[in-house]
């Protein structure tokens, strides 16, 4: 599964170098506010097609399979089926857009980076505000490929999503593969 999602990557990115067929755009640096998972985000563009944010905020998650337990080692079971994690988090996120020039030429927006993506995305949680589950660690990490969506609407308003594969870890040695994360964001461009 590693494998796959490493060789997807790679065949994504390879397409989107070649896909952008002219220079009539370059990314822009733009700061956000999102509000969903609270946080402040900046993007700064690393190419005339690519960006690398980061995001710092309070967010909620639910518990990976293997980073969550109790006392005893065993698997933490919630009646009622929602495991939540409340924490401070760091995402850093390196973005390929690759259809910046298909939508200028249908006369779509492109400010603030509306475009679609692939991307390396590496998440990172630190101790817990709330949670209802015991983790094995108090920092937890995740990263892998994604493919997403970002614009912009109106003067200010902004919306991300994104899905991939991940594999997770913690500072104890724990860790396995997720078949995807997702990620969504409203927010404001500043």
């Amino acid at each position: 599964m590693q494998k796959l999602s490493i060789l997807a990557f790679l065949a994504l990115f390879t397409i989107t170098t070649y896909a952008q067929e002219q220079n009539t755009y370059n990314t822009e640096k733009v700061l956000r506010i999102n509000f969903l998972n609270p946080s402040a985000e900046i993007e700064i563009p690393t190419g005339n097609y690519s960006t690398f944010s980061s995001g710092l905020g309070i967010g909620y998650g639910g518990g990976y399979k293997d980073l969550t337990g109790n006392e005893n080692g065993a698997i933490t079971v919630i009646d009622n089926g929602i495991i939540y994690i409340i924490a401070p988090f760091l995402d850093l996120q390196q973005k390929w857009f690759y259809n910046l020039n298909k939508r200028i030429g249908k006369n779509k927006t492109v400010q603030n980076n509306s475009g679609n993506f692939i991307s390396a995305r590496f998440i990172t949680r630190g101790p817990s505000i709330a949670e209802n589950v015991t983790r094995t660690s108090d920092f937890d990490f995740a990263f892998g490929p994604t493919w997403g969506i970002q614009r912009k609407y109106g003067e200010k308003f902004h919306l991300l999503f994104d899905i991939g594969p991940q594999y997770y870890f913690d500072t104890e040695g724990n860790g396995n593969i997720f078949p995807f994360m997702l990620q969504l964001n409203l927010g404001f461009d500043l």
